[in-house]
């Protein structure tokens, strides 16, 4: 089910011996890695070291585009420097809250989103940063990877989307990869492609070195996408970009959203009647329903009877919620008051800080809940697992509903 299994047995050997919880466990282990040596072909002010060896990084999609915005020179008019991680994981919707599970023949999924979802995250990101780029799109592989190479010509970076299990290191049919990633094209060395991201579990194991893709490869990978076929982005040659009093607007839309996801006020447009329960504060009230639930075929007791899969389903709850591309440390929850922080500087926007303390307050919560879910738990021992899990999820969500009402009023003063 989960494959990067080097990783995780490096955590899981780092807590026995040290007796971290798993959370910090992660974290220690990616801050400790070495710097890679420079690769040949880089482009000029792109980092050398990859999206996934910064242990600070919290989200991926937004770390990822603070390095190509920063690599374009592109600024942020308050303060002059390049858009943080943070303002731009904000900007793109921030954090918010699903879940969903899946049985197959062989495994049975649990998936835990903690940032905004399940809107165009990298799309809001991008338009609200109000900076000017080139999206291309087109039916034709030799057409798109000529586009690509006539923007690394350029030595602008590019972010292309490709279907994850088709990317050679991945190589899986497997369901938990059929979904799109967004990777950055870097730099070419040869026929070779210099890529940022996309490993196994992204922001985890992406610390090595940045990886190599041929042309035909890369193309390959971009073709198994449908809806988006070919789709990449990079920063136009002109980038323009919003004044102060702009971007403090689109920071409010931004929260506005955030916070009607959270609290259910804004309707999801597209999402099945069935699914909305499972989504921001309700969404996590009715998770933990069925992890009490020891009847009904739904109830967590049920689906997670065989010990196999409830070791890989509650190993999945820890790599989605805790890794950087689905969740993140602290549930994404200090990065967020991180963007409320830097937002409150904005005009009109200073009440914003007083939120922020209640983000903070929250994210040793949800890393709480992460170390709780342990794989090692016996069948046996599931219930009373489950049991204290919802405990968790009972007091979550009463702090988050709180804080999203908080912050509305904030925002709308």
């Amino acid at each position: 089910m989960v494959q990067n299994k080097h990783f995780k047995s490096l955590v899981r050997e780092r807590m026995k011996k040290t007796g971290e919880r798993y959370t910090t466990a992660r974290l220690r282990i990616m801050a400790a890695r070495p710097t890679p040596a420079p690769e040949p072909g880089l482009l000029p002010g792109y980092p050398a070291l990859p999206i996934g060896a910064d242990s600070s990084t919290a989200q991926y999609d937004a770390a990822l585009w603070h390095r190509i915005l920063a690599q374009a020179g592109v600024e942020n008019p308050l303060t002059g420097e390049p858009f943080s991680p943070a303002m731009l994981a904000g900007l793109g919707g921030g954090i918010g809250f699903m879940f969903a599970t899946f049985s197959y023949q062989e495994l049975t999924t649990a998936t835990v989103v903690l940032r905004a979802h399940p809107e165009a995250y990298t799309d809001r990101m991008l338009d609200r940063s109000g900076v000017a780029l080139d999206r291309t799109g087109t039916t034709g592989a030799k057409a798109a990877a000529d586009a690509l190479d006539s923007a690394l010509e350029a030595g602008r970076a590019c972010v292309v989307r490709v279907t994850h299990g088709a990317l050679p290191w991945i190589s899986s049919d497997g369901p938990l990869y059929q979904e799109s990633i967004d990777i950055a094209v870097v730099g070419r060395d040869g026929d070779d492609r210099l890529v940022d991201g996309g490993g196994w579990s992204p922001g985890e194991d992406d610390a090595d070195r940045l990886r190599r893709l041929k042309r035909t490869e890369l193309a390959e990978a971009r073709r198994r996408r449908r809806a988006d076929r070919h789709w990449a982005v990079s920063i136009a040659t002109e980038p323009g970009g919003h004044g102060i009093e702009q971007l403090a607007e689109q920071v409010r839309i931004a929260i506005a959203e955030t916070t009607g996801r959270l609290l259910g006020t804004l309707p999801l447009e597209g999402i099945p009647s069935s699914w909305l329960p499972k989504f921001g504060v309700q969404g996590m009230r009715t998770w933990a329903g069925l992890l009490r639930d020891e009847r009904s075929k739904r109830g967590w007791s049920t689906l997670f009877a065989d010990q196999r899969r409830l070791r890989e389903g509650l190993e999945m709850v820890q790599l989605t919620a805790g890794g950087n591309r689905w969740g993140g440390p602290g549930g994404l929850r200090g990065l967020y008051a991180d963007f409320l922080t830097e937002a409150a500087e904005l005009p009109g926007l200073g009440t914003l800080e007083q939120s922020a303390a209640s983000y903070r307050r929250l994210a040793p919560l949800w890393d709480g809940l992460i170390d709780e879910s342990n794989p090692d738990v016996t069948a046996e021992g599931r219930c009373a697992h489950f049991a204290r899990l919802a405990d968790r999820l009972d007091e979550l969500a009463d702090l988050e509903a709180r804080a999203a009402r908080e912050l509305a009023e904030a925002a709308a003063d």
